[in-house]
This record gives structure tokens, sequence and C-alpha cells, in this order.
């Protein structure tokens, strides 16, 4: 009854100023403009993804997509034309809220792009010792991207400049982090087709596979194999995450008709051993 009383004694201006507040709020959330996309984009990819001239708001806009070498770098290359998207929230099947992304570049996809990211929290169930963790599931998509792009992002694309055409693909991708751990099921195979470089004659060199793979057991640790489809440069390597650092380990070589045209790349490209180029990362 006194509950009941205080709020019957609460003057009106004070639910009409809270009100305002509430829909001044949420009004806001509504607007907020893209830059705030744009920001935290560059600041997840430490400056080297960009959304230029972003308009629109956070929940549905459009920008200029630009690839750099991050901060003090010159080294910029824009993609044709402009990028979409639009962010909603809903809710997952736990109840907790997801967010889904929908992103389409109409140069390069023919349908948009579809994420959701999702939060699991922890099981109540004492048999189950799965804690808290994220999820991001990406549907399965196609398509095709302008190799060049790559040289905005500096050494070493600046020095190769590749040309030619990037096929990306994604098949029943879901990430899981929890714990500081990485759990990939699904794949991404990244197509290199009809590669040419400024630093070879030979043009095409070759087309390229690399496939990231997943796992239905969370203990196995995300795959990334690169294997040559085609062509007179030779790639191949097998790869591994461990944490958040990718291990690889590879080679480059030539087939013997060409390998005075590709002899300056397998200098660039690593370290060099006789008629081979040895590939290493992390």
């Amino acid at each position: 009854m006194a509950f009941k009383r205080s709020i019957s004694n609460t003057p009106a201006w004070t639910w009409a100023f809270f009100g305002a507040f509430v829909g001044a709020c949420l009004s806001v959330l509504v607007h907020l403009p893209a830059a705030w996309m744009a920001s935290g984009v560059s600041l997840a990819s430490q400056g080297q993804v960009q959304l230029q001239e972003a308009q629109g708001s956070v929940w549905q806009g459009h920008a200029k997509l630009v690839f750099t070498g991050g901060e003090g770098s010159r080294d910029a290359m824009a993609l044709p034309g402009r990028i979409h998207w639009q962010l909603g929230v809903s809710a997952s099947a736990n109840l907790w809220p997801q967010l889904q992304l929908q992103l389409l570049a109409a140069c390069c996809m023919t349908q948009a792009a579809t994420a959701k990211l999702s939060y699991q929290p922890s099981s109540s169930d004492p048999l189950q010792s799965n804690g808290s963790s994220w999820r991001l599931q990406v549907a399965d998509h196609e398509s095709q991207w302008p190799a060049h792009l790559l040289s905005g992002l500096g050494a070493p694309w600046n020095t190769l400049q590749p040309e030619g055409v990037l096929k990306l693909q994604t098949q029943q991708m879901l990430l899981s982090f929890q714990n500081q751990q990485t759990w990939l099921q699904g794949g991404i195979t990244l197509t290199a087709q009809n590669m040419s470089s400024k630093l070879s004659t030979l043009q095409p060199m070759g087309t390229y596979q690399v496939s990231l793979g997943g796992s239905a057991i969370p203990s196995n640790r995300p795959s990334l194999t690169l294997s040559t489809q085609s062509g007179s440069l030779l790639l191949s390597g097998q790869g591994q995450w461990q944490g958040t650092r990718l291990q690889f380990r590879g080679e480059a070589s030539t087939v013997p008709e060409h390998a005075a045209a590709l002899s300056n790349l397998l200098n660039i490209i690593g370290q060099r051993q006789g008629a081979r180029s040895l590939l290493s990362l992390g």
C-alpha cells in the first residue's frame, strides 16, 4: 500500500521527465551515426580496413571500403563503388539478444553476406563444464574481389602488387570464442585465380587456394592449407592456429622452364634456398 501511495504521490512532471529521458536515449541509439561504425572497424583492424565517407547510421549505412597499411602508411586502395550494411538486434534461441549483420558490395557480391553474433551463457547443468562463450555464425556465401586491393595493405603486398581475382567462399562457418580459445566449425576457402605480379613478366603465374578448416571437436585447432591449382609458380604449405596466433610453414618453387621469369619473385616472398623459397609465419 505504501508503494502504491508513493507512486500516486509522484509529481506528473517527474514522469514526464523520465519519459523524455528514455525517449531521448532510444532516439540516440536509433540514430547513432555511421561514423561510429567506421571508427569501430578501423580500431578492430588497427587502421588497415577503413570505412571512409560513411553515411547513414550504425544500423543502416554505406561507405567506401579502403585497405591501408595502417597508421603512418601512405599505401591505400579503395574498393570500386560503396559497401552497404544493415545491423539489427533480435532474440537468439536462448533468449539472449543477438546482432545480425548484412553486408553488400555491389561490385563483388551477387547477394548480401549475413553474420550473427550471439552470447551463450554458462551451462547450469553440473554435468557440463561449458563456460560462457561468444559465437559468430556466417551464412554460406560466395563473392569475388579484385586482388589489387591487397596492395593497399602495405608490405609485402605493395611490393608484389598482385593482380587477379579472389574468390571467397564460406561453408557452415561457426566461430566460438571461449576462455581465450577459438573453436572453428566449417571453413573458409579463398581461391586466387589467374594471379600475376609486377615482379614477374609471366602472366598469369597460376591459380592458388587457401583453405581454413575447422573441426567438430573443440580441442582440435583450426588448420590452414595452401595449394597450387594450376600454373608455373608452385606454392604449398600447412599451418595451424596456436591460441590467437597462426603458425605456418610452406615453400614456393617454379617449373623449370619459367625459373628465370619467377626468380626475382622467389627472392621477395620468402627465404631463398636454392631453387625454392621457404615461407614462414609465426
